[in-house]
């Protein structure tokens, strides 16, 4: 469909193929979006003005609890290249739509390193400035350069800079004041050219010992998906949203309390004095690793993440998450945090 067709809104139509967790909910209507001025085109549609619409990736990071009463649009906006490049980086802007792990295959296939640690992270590109994703030893935020994105209201492009997404930890602009209110088009990152490893996390040095490429960014990709192979399930096989909580972050005062009743916590000193703690070890000292709530499961493997064994609604899923949160809750005083976004 080009951007100068009519736009084609599909009527209740499945989403198990649209999102991770592989929910059998519905759409009142679908709209799949290939164009910036298809977006454009499908809201001014009266059609769509008329009811609620919900921007829809990968749907690697949803919760769906029902049938969706309003227009799906799907965002597959495609295309990848270098923009730009100066002494100091190069500059690669990726469409909303391309695959995420994808396109870090390609920066490292087409010489710009330094995405390889958040190898095999679901979703796409659009999505990973909202979350600001992040995985061994790098965040997002650190590569990111800018975006463009549509003013849902007004249907202007804007282009925002790190400074105005707002970035901090899996949050940003995005998930706060400007939730709802823009469709991510297209992301730019700067890549540094003085590429140095980051190989810090235990499991990634020890998968990169046995390779002969010592811990070049290729290595580093390749360690990293052998890494999140072995503890993740694949979505393909059992649906899940991967990391299902934040690590909580809690001030120096209850860190130490915490410390004193439980010596072995697992955590991570943050550069403001406050610290992180291990969500999943949290959750596993609960109990809850590996238990089963009717077709919702927690991981055997890793606890933080929440699993659909076939034929599970989100409602179901949301009723494990909160039992979790109620039982660590009750046993440490610390509130989790969903990541996905409940719909």
């Amino acid at each position: 469909m080009s951007s100068s067709d009519p736009l084609l809104l599909l009527p209740d139509y499945p989403l198990r193929a649209h999102n991770t967790f592989g929910f059998d909910a519905r759409a009142r209507w679908f709209c799949r979006i290939e164009s910036p001025a298809q977006l454009t085109a499908a809201l001014r549609d009266e059609r769509v003005a008329a009811c609620p619409h919900l921007l829809l990736g990968g749907g690697s990071n949803v919760v769906l609890t029902r049938d969706f009463e309003g227009v799906v649009l799907h965002v597959a906006l495609a295309g990848k290249r270098l923009v730009r490049e100066d002494d100091d980086a190069w500059y690669v802007e990726a469409a909303a739509g391309e695959n995420w792990h994808d396109f870090v295959a390609w920066t490292l296939a087409n010489g710009f390193p330094g995405l390889e640690n958040l190898a095999l992270i679901p979703g796409t590109v659009g999505a990973a400035p909202i979350q600001n994703i992040g995985a061994y030893g790098i965040e997002m935020a650190e590569r990111f350069d800018s975006l463009r994105a549509l003013e849902l209201a007004t249907g202007e492009t804007v282009e925002l800079d790190a400074a105005q997404c707002r970035f901090g930890y899996r949050d940003s602009f995005f998930k706060r004041e400007g939730r709802d209110r823009f469709a991510i088009t297209s992301v730019t990152f700067r890549l540094p050219k003085a590429w140095a490893p980051r190989a810090d996390y235990a499991d990634v040095a020890r998968a990169l010992e046995s390779s002969s490429a010592g811990a070049s960014p290729q290595a580093i990709f390749d360690a990293v998906v052998a890494v999140r192979r072995a503890k993740l399930p694949d979505p393909a096989t059992l649906g899940n949203a991967g990391s299902f909580f934040k690590n909580p972050v809690v001030d120096a005062a209850t860190f130490e309390a915490l410390h004193a009743r439980e010596p072995q916590i697992v955590s991570y000193a943050q550069p403001d004095g406050r610290v992180k703690l291990a969500a999943g070890w949290l959750i596993d000292r609960c109990g809850w690793k590996g238990r089963v709530m009717g077709a919702a499961a927690v991981h055997e493997r890793q606890a933080l993440v929440l699993v659909n064994r076939g034929g599970a609604t989100g409602a179901q899923v949301l009723a494990l998450a909160q039992a979790i949160q109620r039982d660590v809750r009750d046993r440490f005083g610390v509130q989790l945090e969903p990541e996905p976004v409940v719909v």
